[in-house]
């Protein structure tokens, strides 16, 4: 074999090894503890005091309904492939402690709205021709009771029942992140990553999404940060679901902190 080939070969083979994901080259961060990785996410997320005083938050702005590809002839009569803009939607969304949420959703001119009071859920969709309001499945309140809500996952861990742990540092979106695997109470475990920097939360494990008869991981990033009130709201949430092309996302446009809400507005009118 010629010089040349073999340092070719030699450069291909190391390339290849690089690439493999069992040889990623891990972030280094400073060796931190969990409590002290989450007492400083709780710090840079405006204070203890800050989110215990907190009793309702609600948001505002527009979510993405997802893009969409559709088949159509080129003027050289050639069948192309081409992408729908995804379309924006004005949508609100309240919490309320301990864990109550109402999500309201505009679609053609229709108000959609889902309901969850901290044990029981109802939905209304009158855009898919569903004029009255229904329960909640089993795995949608399931889904519903798992949420993190406005705190996360890291605020009070140990006193809402987590288990938190330190399973190393990653990288996310070319950023040195600790990833702490966080176990819920129901035994649902969810992975959540620490900006090194910043210490706000910079990804999310979701819940994974039954596509084409099988489970697909789910990811959010929070990006956007800004102070609200003397609290840090992402006010960017990109939704990623493996093996789908299209993102979710959702620009929140305004929020408002501890302002007065009914507990009937999270559950089904009577």
């Amino acid at each position: 074999m010629k010089a040349s080939n073999k340092r070719a070969s030699i450069l291909l083979g190391l390339a290849a090894l690089i690439a493999l994901p069992g040889h990623a080259v891990t972030p280094s961060l400073p060796s931190m503890s969990v409590e002290q990785i989450v007492s400083r996410n709780l710090q840079a997320r405006g204070g203890a005091a800050a989110w215990r005083s907190l009793n309702t938050m609600s948001w505002q702005g527009e979510m993405g309904a997802g893009a969409s590809s559709y088949e159509a002839v080129t003027a050289k009569g050639t069948l192309e492939r081409r992408t729908r803009p995804e379309k924006r939607l004005p949508f609100a969304f309240e919490f309320k402690r301990p864990n109550k949420s109402r999500l309201e959703l505009q679609f053609n001119g229709q108000t959609a709205v889902q309901v969850f009071d901290g044990a029981q859920g109802y939905k209304y969709r009158p855009f898919l021709n569903r004029p009255s309001w229904e329960a909640y499945t089993a795995a949608e309140l399931a889904q519903a009771g798992a949420e993190p809500g406005m705190d996360g996952y890291l605020i009070d861990y140990a006193a809402k029942g987590r288990k938190v742990e330190l399973e190393g540092t990653d990288s996310v979106e070319n950023q040195a992140a600790y990833k702490l695997k966080v176990t819920l109470p129901g035994g649902q475990v969810r992975h959540v990553w620490v900006d090194g920097h910043t210490f706000l939360e910079t990804k999310i494990e979701g819940a994974p999404r039954r596509l084409d008869k099988s489970l697909h991981p789910v990811a959010l990033y929070l990006r956007d940060y800004k102070p609200e009130q003397g609290l840090m709201v992402a006010h960017t949430l990109e939704t990623a679901v493996q093996g789908v092309p299209q993102t979710e996302k959702i620009t929140i446009e305004s929020v408002a902190v501890n302002k007065s809400m009914d507990d009937a507005r999270f559950t089904k009118p009577k």
